[in-house]
């Protein structure tokens, strides 16, 4: 038995509501791809480098976009 873990993005998806940002301007200001919007999208986690995009086109940390829940099995 162990500890699987996902990924939590709706701290990203208020950010975005807040700033009234589509999640095209997002892409468009961090340089990314659709693809990795979709993934963001449904959990799926991304590398450190695409979350660090997000964190400087948003002006912002990474604590303040992503969660890790820690899910038992």
């Amino acid at each position: 038995m162990g500890s699987k873990y996902e990924f939590s993005y709706d701290k990203l998806w208020k950010l975005l509501i807040d700033l009234k940002w589509k999640k095209k301007d997002l892409q468009k200001s961090a340089n990314l791809g659709s693809a990795v919007i979709a993934k963001m999208g449904r959990g799926e986690s991304v590398n450190l480098e695409t979350l660090a995009k997000v964190c400087v086109a948003l002006h912002c940390d990474l604590s303040d976009i992503v969660e890790i829940i820690t899910v038992e099995e």
